[in-house]
């Protein structure tokens, strides 16, 4: 899996792949040495043709009737989405929402690291939040250039959102996982992962509305006619 071109792969599969690679590691940790593309996408909850058209992007690392060497897989998977780098990352609104993302190692993984958290409120400006001091956004720019993370979550307001992403951009910023509830316009060079919670619930809801109908609609009787005695009468004898 090396040296794909990443303009000729679908975004859809790119952002299959680090499922690929929990699953991967977890049939790792087992101790599987080997795994069919039939176990591989059943474990990720895909479908295999699509999961074996996903992996050959990368090259051919299955063998008909054999499966995949799920060490090789997870190297190359792993290379593929930036695994073995430590990926700094500065993190804009100190919330609910950026406390729990900055405190829950779990979270961002082994490969990430937070470097810098940033707010605007003079309650959480100077706390400290997952053994960070939390500075205030003016310093936004200074800590880019200080710390030099390629990486920005912001979790703010919707409201302050789209200015965020301007500022992080105009000092150096390429890659954003934007949390707040509303979108954000940036360059084309600049790559935005949207994370919206009600989006995917609205989502969800929008399933369970579907199911709901289904099952009333499986429930229901029939609605038989009534026919009246004097009609069926007349019915009998118009038989021939």
């Amino acid at each position: 899996m090396t040296g794909p071109d990443e303009q000729q792969i679908p975004e859809a599969t790119i952002a299959r792949l680090p499922g690929y690679l929990r699953v991967l590691n977890d049939f790792q940790a087992a101790g599987v040495t080997r795994v069919s593309s039939t176990d591989l996408a059943e474990a990720a909850g895909v479908q295999p043709a699509l999961l074996r058209r996903d992996l050959s992007y990368f090259g051919s690392y299955g063998t008909r009737g054999v499966g995949y060497e799920v060490p090789l897989l997870v190297r190359e998977i792993g290379l593929t989405t930036g695994g073995g780098t430590v990926w700094p990352v500065i993190m804009i609104g100190v919330g609910n929402l950026g406390r729990a993302l900055a405190t829950h190692g779990g979270l961002l993984q082994q490969d990430f690291k937070i470097v810098a958290l940033v707010d605007v409120d003079p309650a959480v400006v100077g706390s400290t939040v997952g053994r960070r001091v939390v500075q205030h956004v003016d310093r936004l720019e200074e800590l880019v250039a200080q710390y030099q993370p390629r990486i920005a979550i912001v979790a703010t307001p919707a409201h302050a959102a789209q200015a965020t992403c301007d500022r992080l951009v105009d000092a150096g910023i390429t890659s954003i996982l934007n949390f707040a509830p509303t979108g954000v316009v940036a360059p084309a060079h600049v790559t935005v992962r949207a994370v919206d919670l009600s989006q995917e619930l609205r989502i969800l809801a929008f399933h369970e509305a579907r199911r709901v109908v289904a099952s009333e609609s499986a429930t229901a009787q029939p609605v038989q006619p009534v026919q009246s005695a004097q009609s069926a009468q007349s019915a009998q004898e118009y038989v021939p």
